[in-house]
């Protein structure tokens, strides 16, 4: 089956595109692993468009964007009356997705508390309301994904290992964008044609130069930050000649040189060094259009909690004047730093 979305001709792209052919018709649990920007909410629902319930419904849910008092009702409704302000019945997520596909992003970031309701709709495919007494049966299919080492979690005991072996029946692993060079070029074209034609533009080059400085790029933020280069430089192309940002991208990430024997530290050492870096360079911003999080092809929530499990903190901004109006955003940021330097913050 051909997947439109889906775009790479690398050896290990193709025997994830295999897996998905061969997974897809199996009502199996599905457990996609892989860094963030990779791609893991397109390779789930391309096994729901290739399976037998591809004409139902796929909804998702990102378990780290939610707050954890939040995520049952989420995931299975509330009766009214159930908690203050449910002034009405909601159906949740499982509900919604009956006879269809769940695909849970982020699925180490669900809290231990709520881990063995999950386990009993996996198993029994039955749940209750919050609040409700009524049990609700449905058929659902629900492919999770997640960005940390479950296994090491389950040895922790952050993550329940009955829940782990549920979810782990089939694992795709996606390759980071630097192991697959070679589909550097085909996704750049790609999307060097959705924005030209988005923004009524006509790019029909993109130079030797640019196109060898884009392959050896380490990307640490995948695909997505791949995707963020390129819709920038279409957006600043006044030609047919695609005009990327190269100074930015060589001062984000140069290109090791050294010899693997020479080589220190271990990849947390060099995520740290690098969000450093492009915190430096935005001046500690993290939101925003020329924040470190649009920099590094990442959702300012993501970055917060990556901050937050690497041990770094965002610079102090200046003082605000009563005047200025950016105050309503800036606060919002450090609400956001707060929450995710809490004990209950999820990490991403």
């Amino acid at each position: 089956m051909v997947f439109r979305e889906l775009i790479g001709v690398s050896a290990k792209f193709r025997a994830v595109l295999q897996q998905i052919n061969m997974v897809a018709p199996v009502d199996a649990g599905v457990l996609v692993r892989g860094e963030t920007g990779t791609g893991k909410e397109l390779i789930a629902r391309a096994i729901h468009d290739a399976s037998p319930r591809q004409k139902q419904r796929f909804r998702a849910v990102n378990c780290a964007a939610i707050p954890a008092t939040l995520l049952e009702s989420e995931f299975f409704g509330h009766e009214r009356g159930a908690f203050t302000g449910a002034v009405t019945r909601r159906a949740g997520l499982f509900e919604a997705a009956d006879r269809g596909t769940l695909f849970l992003d982020e699925i180490g970031d669900l809290p231990l508390e709520l881990q063995p309701k999950l386990l009993r709709v996996l198993q029994e495919k039955e749940f209750e309301r919050l609040g409700g007494t009524g049990t609700i049966r449905v058929d659902v299919r629900v492919i999770a994904a997640t960005n940390q080492d479950l296994w090491s979690m389950v040895q922790e005991r952050r993550f329940r290992a009955d829940l782990y072996y549920r979810l782990n029946v089939i694992p795709i692993t996606l390759p980071p964008l630097r192991e697959r060079q070679e589909d550097i070029p085909l996704l750049a074209e790609y999307f060097v044609r959705k924005y030209a034609e988005a923004q009524g533009k006509l790019i029909t080059n993109i130079p030797g130069e640019t196109m060898e400085i884009l392959r050896q790029y380490q990307w640490p933020g995948n695909i997505r930050e791949l995707q963020n280069v390129i819709e920038r430089a279409v957006i600043m192309t006044t030609d047919s000649v695609l005009k990327p940002q190269i100074l930015e991208i060589k001062t984000e990430s140069p290109v090791k040189t050294e010899s693997p024997a020479r080589a220190v530290g271990t990849l947390a050492d060099a995520q740290r060094a690098h969000i450093e870096a492009t915190l430096d360079d935005t001046n500690g911003v993290v939101g925003g259009r020329s924040g470190a999080a649009a920099r590094l092809g990442l959702s300012r929530t993501t970055l917060i909690s990556r901050m937050q499990r690497l041990g770094l903190k965002a610079a102090p901004r200046p003082a605000l004047r009563s005047n200025e109006m950016c105050a309503p955003r800036v606060d919002n940021e450090r609400r956001l730093l707060d929450v995710a330097r809490s004990p209950s913050a999820a990490v991403c």
